[in-house]
């Protein structure tokens, strides 16, 4: 199992994207963004547009993209929907047709408790946006990331709500959008941690995290009663967990794990304000630290598998 044992970076749940490059030199790096668009994807690639780094952006949306990145230097954006496979070979086309050489690849993009939703081949929506999609779409523009670069995959603390349920990860019967979510966020840290396992040989690392809570459109899909009964805001709509953080800060820590230079050496490690944080089990507060489930190896491994089964895409089929 990998030690989950903060590094002292220095940053912590106040910090911004911002604040989290200062006094590096990011000139000539490029990165790939997924939902870079908006909430926290927009804050990261903002920072990180203005550290001298090339932002490629993954959107659904390519007009609403452009429209909402028009003020921004060094972005250039690809059509991305990772609900549909196609589209996410279509994209990883792109990249290898242009040629680009990645730095970072922020898996950024995500859906939260969404209504039953099937895509592709019966699908759970979630799964297949969350985990499905990004596997596919790191599986297959593995060439054109740099050695010494990054993968963050950006999870949640809703990873706590649920392991991977193998009896039925598609919840062919009985969908629970919050347990689906839960699994699809572990799902996220398991993939990090088994991706780093294959990618640290050829110098490529990997990273998961949680950003933080933030008032974001990840929330669309919730009622004002829904987050009023979650301890979110008010009833008349104003904000009143004072843990929530700013767009900006909840950018910060998929920006400091893709760029730190704490993090030379290390991978497979899950992150939150700005740093690696330690096991659940360490913790008193619920919701705090990772799971050991999420960063169980022989679970990282069977999800890999499983996932690998399901598309038929593995660059390291050969491990």
């Amino acid at each position: 199992m990998t030690v989950q044992k903060p590094v002292n970076s220095g940053f912590d749940a106040s910090s911004t994207a911002s604040d989290v490059l200062k006094g590096l030199n990011l000139e000539g790096k490029t990165a790939f963004i997924t939902g870079g668009h908006s909430g926290l994807g927009f804050e990261a690639t903002k920072a990180l547009s203005a550290a001298g780094v090339h932002v490629v952006v993954g959107a659904r949306d390519v007009k609403s993209a452009a429209c909402n990145l028009s003020e921004l230097d060094n972005i250039t954006i690809l059509p991305l929907d990772l609900s549909d496979i196609a589209s996410v070979r279509s994209v990883a086309a792109l990249v290898s047709a242009n040629r680009y050489q990645f730095d970072y690849v922020l898996c950024n993009a995500g859906v939260m408790a969404c209504p039953e939703r099937r895509v592709g081949p019966y699908w759970e929506s979630q799964f297949a946006t969350n985990h499905i999609g990004h596997y596919v779409l790191v599986n297959s523009i593995w060439n054109n990331i740099r050695s010494g670069g990054r993968v963050v995959c950006v999870s949640s603390a809703g990873h706590h709500n649920s392991p991977i349920r193998w009896d039925d990860i598609q919840f062919t019967v009985g969908y629970d959008k919050w347990l689906a979510y839960g699994q699809s966020k572990t799902a996220n840290v398991l993939f990090a941690l088994q991706l780093d396992n294959y990618g640290k040989e050829c110098g490529v690392r990997a990273f998961s995290l949680h950003p933080g809570k933030i008032f974001t459109p990840l929330q669309r899909h919730l009622t004002n009663e829904e987050m009023v009964d979650e301890g979110w805001m008010d009833k008349d709509g104003n904000p009143i967990d004072p843990t929530f953080k700013s767009t900006a800060q909840g950018a910060a820590t998929e920006v400091w794990a893709a760029t730190s230079p704490k993090l030379n050496g290390l991978g497979g490690l899950y992150c939150e304000d700005c740093d690696v944080t330690a096991l659940a089990s360490e913790y008193p507060a619920p919701f705090v630290g990772v799971c050991e489930y999420a960063v169980d190896p022989e679970e990282a491994i069977k999800l890999w598998k499983f996932t690998a089964s399901l598309t038929g895409i593995n660059v390291f089929s050969d491990k």
